[in-house]
């Protein structure tokens, strides 16, 4: 079996990724990144399936949930998880074998989105989306302990110039079944019992969070190094002062800050699509596969450019950000019929998943190169924090719609874009060619 592995590692990755005469890969490499990109697989998909923007949405309108509800799935599911990121550092810090702090927050998450299957079958109204949002935080807890642990496991397992593509393989797979999701939403128009089928589904989807978990902590990862003493008990908040004292890693959260317009723009583009197309099942489902084919068209391609160079790849996924929301934005405004077509926005919507899955994968591989061991935790850790206020903020920007109108808070994202890769110009190159 770990021959079998490692053959189908050195066609898939070590071969692109060496130089001729390089050494045979090691076993426990290929072991590795197959466990990783497997449990990456599973919580993609899960992800997809219990996407705040556009599945958990139309879960919660379908149950009577209010609008202000609703509209805050997306920055506690996101906000939520990034926010605590710097105390959770503290833990993960202290422990030399942090694989099980993954499995543990698989294992939270997988819990989270049972319960919200379980209230979307016994609750309606603000009491389903009171239990429904507090869930959504609860998720969003474990999801950001999996999310420090992941950074040092992969790169404490998997050799630098190999990394971004356990990512962008695992994207890539996940999309090709999100697909099938968006497929299924589509076919659901008009059920009576759809909030049920989602709560099925939900309840299905809990499952991978399990799978992964399991799978998880099968890998091989070398003991690492631990804070202990007074440099353990530190205060998290003093670890901030890396952000003043080291320029490379202040230009990445500049960067990586006005890359936001890539994740959010997507619910302008959805709530675009309900005002000129309609509201039927029909768009949401054809937003979801969507997303689910630009996952599996770039991902890998993303994760083969990003291991070469993480720093072109935010660059080119912030100038394709701009360039899709400048022209949703044109057309909209000049040319108004083709906007409420079925095909332009959809369309859009494609092209900006792409350039966001760029995003995910080049800020991701970039920063799990930029540094190692603990500094690394603590880079993910602080920039994570950082990026949950700013994504909260910059989400007020919804509170300027009757000013700025739709089309003009996507334009605002693509200035944010075009900024973001000017100033990436300023970053070290860090990846292995």
């Amino acid at each position: 079996m770990n021959g079998l592995l490692t053959r189908a590692y050195d066609r898939l990755v070590a071969r692109g990724a060496g130089e001729p005469g390089d050494p045979a890969p090691d076993p426990r490499t290929a072991h590795a990144f197959f466990v990783l990109l497997t449990s990456y697989f599973l919580t993609k998909l899960g992800d997809a399936i219990t996407n705040p923007k556009t599945v958990l949405a139309w879960l919660g309108s379908s149950i009577g949930m209010p609008i202000y509800l609703v509209g805050m799935l997306v920055p506690v599911r996101e906000a939520g998880s990034l926010l605590p990121q710097f105390y959770v550092a503290a833990i993960v810090r202290r422990q030399t074998i942090r694989k099980w702090l993954w499995v543990g927050g698989a294992c939270l998450q997988g819990l989270a989105i049972l319960a919200i299957a379980a209230v979307a079958t016994a609750l309606r109204g603000q009491a389903a989306g009171i239990a429904i949002l507090a869930l959504t935080a609860i998720f969003a807890l474990a999801r950001s302990l999996s999310s420090v642990a992941a950074k040092d496991v992969l790169g404490k397992t998997i050799p630098k110039g190999q990394r971004g593509q356990v990512t962008g393989w695992s994207a890539s797979l996940a999309g090709l079944l999100t697909i099938g999701i968006g497929g299924t939403i589509a076919a659901g128009a008009g059920d009576d019992g759809s909030s049920g089928m989602l709560a099925a589904v939900l309840a299905g989807a809990s499952l991978l969070w399990f799978i992964a978990a399991v799978t998880y902590a099968r890998i091989d990862e070398p003991r690492g190094s631990a804070d202990s003493g007074a440099d353990g008990e530190a205060s998290p908040w003093s670890r901030f002062r890396l952000l003043a004292e080291e320029p490379a890693f202040r230009d990445f959260i500049i960067v990586r800050a006005l890359l936001l317009g890539s994740a959010l723009t997507a619910p302008y583009l959805v709530i675009l699509a309900q005002a000129r197309i309609g509201s039927g099942a029909q768009v949401l489902g054809a937003f979801v596969a969507a997303g689910g084919l630009a996952s599996l068209v770039s991902a890998p391609a993303w994760g083969r450019l990003a291991d070469r160079s993480a720093r072109a790849v935010m660059r080119i996924a912030a100038l394709a950000t701009a360039a899709i929301g400048a022209a949703v934005a044109a057309v909209d405004w000049l040319w108004p019929a083709q906007s409420a077509s079925g095909w332009f926005l959809p369309l859009a919507f494609f092209l900006l998943s792409i350039a966001h899955a760029g995003a995910r994968v080049g800020r991701k591989t970039y920063v799990v190169d930029l540094a190692s061991g603990n500094r690394r935790t603590d880079y993910v850790s602080i920039g994570n924090s950082v990026i949950g206020v700013l994504l909260l903020l910059t989400g007020l920007i919804g509170l300027a719609e009757p000013l700025l109108t739709i089309p003009g808070i996507i334009l605002t994202f693509s200035i944010m874009g075009v900024a973001s890769a000017a100033y990436g110009s300023r970053l070290p190159g860090v990846s292995k060619r």
